[in-house]
């Protein structure tokens, strides 16, 4: 199926209503409730000067036609109280953009809060399915949208309400009752046809939002992946997807102005209809004595008044469908169900030995695929196990199980006798310490990352890390030391450094708890010996988990599992696995062999 049907088949289905994403909205909105009713005063205020102007001008026609110059004390009055009510219009109208301002802006801030927040709140599972470019635009669109409604609402739909609501009282009240059926039938038509007109639109707007939502996360996966595009030599081949994902939305584009082309000749036709047939019938009663001529006046301010703003209520129903069509996406991100979640009223954990215990831990990403099979072991207070094995065996999904990324499908796992599903999720982590295997930095600098361990943390703290991680002398040699910024994802450093960065942190958050996953896989071998000797000190009286490939540096450990298909099938020490002649053996005499050939080489 190609973008553009697939666009053109997801647009129609729509999964929220109208009403339903103004009713989300409200939340935001309570906390700003005095000022939006002081807003809303002073709008009701500022059109009630507006409507009274063309009535001050009724009086100053009428008494200029009455040939009575002599007595100008009358007009004069009437002029002064005109420039009175204009002035009273502006400054209301001002007043309320001045009150509603905090509103608007703090929603936004609010809303960006609440969702930032709340994808931190989603489970790992989420975060590996998700496209960051599309969520980022979507994050982008609603939250300008929650501005854009705010001031289509206060600053367009509700005057112009209001405006009408007015007008129509003083016509009823003053004048024949055709000329407030006519300006009722004519505003009735015109907002009908608009919004008929604009729903049908709607699927046009839908298809370039999904399609820039698309653009944008191919985009950014590209420019993520910038490496692996020019490894491969596929920048054509990246661009052709880019455009061809802009071409739809181009195509999409241009119906959506085309269509609203049509639309404005449509609301033309409507309002110069019945402004028509209004001043035809103030003509004749006026030439039939019924009207004066400030009677006239006030009917034809009243239509230009009226329907001035009125003509341009199709553009803002428009820009309102538009807005919300853009917050929908935002609040179906707010709907996704955190998978993860704190039982209510989770007490902390507290560590006191920092045991780490899994009991008959059973887990699985998708029921058909079982990921580990009845896992038993225990980690002693600031002992050292380590967990080898192929890869695909499990190894890994042990560290993301002990920090809480996934729940277990069966068992459990304790820390200090201590349940960890029960305790909250922030004191859990805070008490565990982890140097993945591949580190992933902030944009920033150097001492940013490492201090990110520990928020707070002085420079003597942050370059003590540095020293025990043997990264500080290649910090100081850079020609901005510690403010070097290490670029998107840390693509300026090595792998090598950026791991060193990594054992830095966990140094620096120094817990009771330490995970090392293949913490030295992209140093070279005399570094490796460096960095060994420094998490040694580092994990002296940590109770330590270590996830390793190269066997060699987990023989000190105090007890090795070794993992095959999400099974433990040996355990013991180094020296108990070798004469054990399973797996753990034959793992060990290939690496053997291969050091033994790689040293052999770099003789030669």
């Amino acid at each position: 199926m190609s973008a553009h049907t697939r666009f053109a088949t997801e647009a129609p289905s729509r999964n929220r209503s109208d009403l339903r994403t103004l009713h989300s909205l409200v939340p935001y909105l309570w906390d700003y409730r005095s000022r939006v009713v002081l807003a809303l005063l002073a709008l009701v205020l500022a059109k009630v000067a507006t409507v009274a102007v063309p009535l001050v001008l009724k009086e100053i026609v009428d008494s200029l036609d009455s040939s009575q110059h002599e007595q100008l004390l009358l007009p004069v009055l009437f002029l002064a109280f005109y420039g009175i009510l204009r002035l009273a219009s502006t400054l209301f109208g001002e007043i309320r953009d001045s009150i509603f301002a905090r509103v608007r802006h703090g929603a936004m801030r609010n809303m960006s809060h609440r969702v930032v927040s709340h994808l931190h709140d989603l489970s790992l599972r989420y975060h590996l399915e998700r496209k960051t470019g599309a969520i980022t635009r979507d994050l982008e669109r609603g939250t300008r949208s929650v501005s854009s409604l705010l001031n289509y609402m206060v600053f367009s739909i509700l005057p112009i309400l209001v405006e009408v609501g007015l007008i129509a009282t003083v016509l009823l009240s003053q004048y024949s009752v055709w000329y407030a059926v006519i300006t009722f039938v004519t505003v009735a038509i015109y907002i009908t046809a608009t919004m008929v007109i604009t729903e049908w639109r709607m699927k046009y707007r839908i298809t370039m939002n999904q399609a820039d939502s698309q653009a944008s996360s191919q985009a950014v996966d590209s420019l993520i992946n910038y490496e692996t595009v020019k490894y491969f030599g596929n920048e054509t081949y990246e661009m052709r997807r880019y455009d061809d994902t802009l071409q739809q939305w181009e195509d999409a584009a241009v119906k959506s102005q085309t269509s609203l082309s049509a639309l404005n000749v449509g609301q033309g036709a409507i309002i110069a209809i019945g402004v028509t047939l209004i001043m035809f019938m103030a003509s004749q009663d006026v030439i039939a004595g019924d009207m004066s001529m400030g009677d006239l006046v006030l009917v034809n301010a009243f239509m230009i008044q009226m329907f001035i703003p009125l003509n341009f209520l199709g553009i803002v129903y428009s820009q309102l469908k538009h807005a919300l069509s853009d917050m929908e996406r935002m609040f179906q991100l707010m709907e996704e169900q955190a998978e993860i979640r704190d039982i209510d009223n989770a007490p902390e954990l507290q560590i006191n030995k920092g045991e780490v215990r899994f009991e008959n831990v059973d887990f699985h990403y998708r029921e058909d695929r079982e990921i580990l099979h009845n896992i038993n072991l225990v980690i002693p207070p600031g002992k050292k196990l380590a967990i080898v094995g192929p890869s695909g065996a499990g190894k890994s999904t042990l560290a993301r199980l002990l920090f809480r990324f996934y729940d277990v499908s069966g068992g459990r796992i304790l820390i200090d006798a201590q349940n960890i599903s029960e305790v909250t999720q922030q004191s859990l982590r805070a008490s565990i310490g982890i140097v993945p295997q591949d580190t992933v930095l902030f944009n920033d600098t150097i001492a940013y990352n490492i201090g990110y361990a520990k928020a707070g943390a002085d420079a003597a703290e942050i370059t003590r890390a540095a020293r025990l991680a043997h990264i500080h002398d290649f910090i100081l040699s850079l020609p901005d030391g510690y403010d070097t910024l290490v670029g998107e994802r840390g693509l300026k450093l090595s792998g090598g450094e950026k791991q060193r960065v990594a054992i830095a942190r966990a140094i620096l958050k120094n817990p009771r708890i330490m995970i090392f996953d293949e913490a030295t896989s992209s140093l070279d071998s005399r570094s490796e010996q460096a960095i060994l000797e420094a998490l040694r000190e580092v994990a002296e009286d940590h109770t330590s988990l270590v996830i390793a490939h190269r066997l060699s540096t987990i023989a000190d450990a105090d007890n090795i599992l070794v993992m095959e298909n999400g099974r433990i099938i040996e355990s013991g020490s180094h020296n108990t696995l070798i004469q054990l002649d399973g797996l753990y053996k034959h793992m060990w005499e290939l690496q053997q062999e291969e050091e033994q050939v790689m040293d052999h080489a770099s003789s030669e």
